[in-house]
């Protein structure tokens, strides 16, 4: 039986980070994962195996769009669609032998296989059981799915499913208008399928700023997705090779139904919890199936800690990096902190939507006077030389104090310049603190100083 300070159950982008940052303070660790690649859902089959497909089908659509305007003559690619897969395959493999080199380098044992908690202060792995002063359960979460909908990952898939699909379907459904729909939407929409996103909602992005998304939906579907709003599915029916989905629409009760070649189930997900033994434990657990926690990311259980997708907040990967770090920081004695008022969200389409802080519709249920400024990628240079000049910057400040209290971007690397009014909010900044401070140009960044210089007197450039 092998003893440990730490013990982390997943390795996810909470879990190995979390298990990096108690072996860099000094804690004997060890990480369980059952999977035969480090990294969790993420690495495997989320965030980076997605951003490879998108990035290759944006290079297809360039080419098809944009080259010969720019003087690149010839006949545009064809699609390869095995070769893309193989591409992307090679992406993942480079980022999770990442993490175990990262784990070999900071001496954490990697216990393969899948783990559960008997009692406090021991993990069994396989038939070894071994003992840890501390637990942390980085145990992420899985898709969710809808009543009356079995998925086969071959004709009615999640996201995990369509990374893999056979060939490029000629019509897809999606069913659900978030984060993880729209950009798996994207790719197939780029490389020839046609996509229909059917969604219960009568707006897609759920929470997000109002006006940002109806610009969202505009561009969407001038790229070639359609979407059915407010529809509520009522079931799928499938076959070896079609699918037949059926929705009634809200407004009017009305049925129908959509002939589909693949159908991805885009409708959430929820905590990944089973197999750990917490309910014999005595492990508080909310409604919503989420581990309850305190501020140090501590359960009822003593000894034992959750954090990411497995408790509650957004499942966002870098929500759960983060709480990986103040974890190990709260049980190696010092005083982890995180900020959940500046955690940024991005959508990896084309153009990118990001956003931090507080939208317009929670500002006014607040009662909050504020000022809004807003900077359209039209007016910046660069944007425009680089066919990208679809959308906007808008930052939105206290009307008293002039502190930035939120920003929502959609255009151009949208997901890169969200970070500069993140750090100007971890260090309290006014808006005014944004519009003074220098950017280069040409660059994106410029729209993000006009949107603040728009909170104040006004934009140059508008």
């Amino acid at each position: 039986m092998a003893s440990y300070d730490v013990i982390v159950i997943g390795s996810g982008p909470g879990g190995y980070v979390c298990a990096i940052r108690c072996a860099q303070l000094g804690l004997k660790t060890a990480c369980v994962e059952g999977r035969e690649t480090l990294g969790g859902t993420c690495l495997n089959v989320g965030c980076i195996p997605s951003k490879a497909l998108l990035h290759a089908s944006h290079q297809l659509h360039e080419a098809e769009h944009n080259f010969a305007e720019m003087g690149l003559k010839g006949k545009s690619p064809s699609v390869d669609w095995k070769q893309m897969l193989s591409y992307k395959d090679k992406v993942i493999g480079q980022n999770t032998s990442g993490i175990e080199f990262l784990f070999k380098k900071n001496k954490i044992d990697w216990l393969k296989g899948w783990g559960s908690i008997p009692e406090a202060g021991k993990v069994k792995v396989g038939d070894e059981v071994h003992e840890a002063k501390h637990i942390v359960i980085a145990s992420g979460s899985e898709a969710s799915s809808l009543p009356g909908i079995e998925i086969n990952e071959k004709v009615v898939v999640t996201s995990t499913g369509a990374l893999e699909l056979g060939k490029i379907p000629k019509k897809m459904v999606v069913i659900g208008a978030g984060v993880i729909g729209l950009e798996l939407g994207s790719v197939y929409t780029r490389l020839g399928t046609e996509v229909q996103v059917v969604e219960f909602l009568d707006t897609i992005t759920p929470g997000m700023d109002a006006e940002v998304s109806r610009n969202f939906q505009k561009l969407l579907t001038k790229q070639g997705l359609s979407f059915t709003l407010g529809a509520a599915v009522q079931g799928v029916e499938a076959t070896k090779t079609k699918a037949k989905v059926t929705y009634k629409l809200r407004k009017d009760d009305s049925e129908h139904t959509i002939d589909a070649d693949v159908v991805l189930v885009a409708t959430g997900r929820k905590p990944f919890t089973d197999g750990l033994g917490l309910s014999d434990l005595g492990v508080k657990m909310s409604e919503r199936g989420q581990i309850e926690t305190d501020d140090q990311w501590r359960t009822n259980v003593p000894g034992i800690y959750a954090i990411g997708d497995a408790i509650a907040g957004p499942m966002l990967a870098h929500k759960a990096e983060d709480e990986g770090m103040a974890a190990a920081e709260v049980i190696a004695g010092q005083h982890g902190h995180v900020n959940y008022d500046v955690i940024p969200g991005v959508i990896y389409t084309h153009p990118e939507v990001a956003n931090v802080g507080a939208t317009e519709e929670q500002l006014k249920d607040q009662g909050k006077k504020y000022t809004v400024g807003k900077f359209s990628f039209m007016g910046n240079g660069r944007a425009k030389a680089n066919f990208a000049a679809d959308g906007f910057v808008k930052i939105l400040a206290d009307a008293e104090t002039d502190r930035i209290l939120g920003a929502h971007i959609i255009g151009p690397m949208a997901g890169d310049l969200i970070h500069e009014v993140c750090v100007a909010m971890e260090f309290g900044a006014a808006a005014e603190d944004l519009a003074r401070t220098c950017h280069a140009h040409p660059t994106y960044s410029e729209a993000v100083r006009e949107a603040a210089l728009a909170c104040g007197d006004g934009p140059i450039h508008s």
